[in-house]
């Protein structure tokens, strides 16, 4: 459902007569003729586009991830899958290699030194830091970190904008950052930490009861700070990644930009749950691509009140789930602007002759 401040009345009667005159009966198209009235809503026409789609995904360290105490793969896997991305090897390179989706790979906080030479025109770097510290000693970030972070994210979307793109899908990679989520989801929602921590990269029972004992100690140790300041901002700068502070400036420009946005999984909508701390209206934006194998991200998506497109079990990140759902969007374009209408194909409308 879309805000008041975002319909036009008279725009919206007209996407719907186009919607509802397509030669098929009133509904039939289920989500797609939602997205289609989404779309012309947004970019103030009966005739949307999906212009040059992109895929942005974000890549940080998390200084809580050295511990071992919270995820099973070494915090060197982020620089390793990064790497992945570039040379395409990855199931997200894959997905837009097959939707024909620009991919954009940003080195937000990668505790690693890619070669220049080898990252040219494949990573954007826009490293604030190698990592983030140990949220379990202190704050993850410096307030200057979180607005860094909050600002090259809005740069990355700012600059695809100005490419022409109109429609964009984020991503994420950082061993840790399921962690983060939880805690995140914790603070926003206020739901109890340990009902936000699921499985993350696969930890096994044992791990699982560590990783959750581990988050609420951080918890404990931050929750008196955030209660005094529950801002994005602060709750950033205490238990935020990196990639996750970009992901939120890059939800709040794409904003700006009047995008329509494929919300991902897990780690992504944490950064929305912030985003929408400072504007409410951003889910008018949002297309939610799926629900993530994630447990705590079906709780996520039914306090936002949103509905996927798709479940298919998947929790892998990347933005793969975003890449997925990129077809549907376009298909909501096409049959706006190709489908006839009964008119045009001579087709009866229902209770015609």
């Amino acid at each position: 459902m879309l805000s008041p401040t975002v319909i036009d009345d008279a725009l919206q009667q007209k996407l719907q007569h186009r919607i509802d005159n397509k030669t098929k009966p009133p509904g039939s198209l289920g989500q797609l003729e939602d997205i289609a009235l989404r779309l012309g809503l947004l970019q103030g026409t009966t005739h949307p586009t999906v212009n040059n789609p992109s895929i942005v995904v974000f890549a940080g360290d998390h200084g809580i991830a050295a511990t071992g105490l919270v995820n099973p793969y070494p915090q060197a896997v982020t620089a390793q899958m990064v790497l992945n991305f570039i040379r395409g090897g990855a199931a997200i390179n894959v997905f837009c290699r097959q939707h024909d989706l620009d991919l954009i790979v940003v080195d937000s906080g990668v505790n690693f030194e890619f070669d220049p030479a080898t990252a040219v025109d494949r990573l954007l770097s826009k490293k604030i830091a190698y990592g983030t510290c140990n949220y379990l000693e202190g704050p993850a970030m410096s307030a200057t970190e979180v607005r860094a972070a909050i600002g090259a994210g809005r740069d990355v979307v700012a600059d695809l904008a100005v490419r022409g793109c109109n429609a964009v899908g984020f991503g994420e990679m950082g061993i840790g950052n399921t962690s983060s989520a939880a805690l995140i989801m914790s603070f926003v929602m206020d739901v109890p930490v340990t009902n936000c921590v699921g499985r993350g990269t696969g930890v096994n029972d044992d791990q699982l009861e560590k990783k959750k004992a581990t988050l609420q100690e951080v918890y404990d140790v931050h929750r008196a700070a955030i209660a005094a300041e529950p801002t994005a901002s602060t709750i950033l700068q205490c238990v935020g990644g990196f990639e996750i502070a970009m992901l939120t400036g890059a939800f709040l420009e794409a904003v700006e930009q009047k995008m329509v946005i494929l919300v991902d999984g897990f780690i992504t909508t944490a950064a929305l749950l912030l985003a929408r701390l400072s504007n409410p209206r951003i889910l008018d934006h949002c297309i939610f691509s799926h629900t993530s194998g994630e447990g705590g991200h079906a709780k996520m998506l039914e306090y936002l009140g949103a509905r996927p497109l798709l479940n298919l079990g998947m929790r892998l990140g990347e933005g793969t789930g975003a890449a997925l759902a990129f077809p549907f969007v376009r298909a909501a374009a096409n049959f706006l602007e190709e489908m006839a209408s009964f008119e045009s194909a001579g087709v009866s409308k229902s209770g015609e002759p």
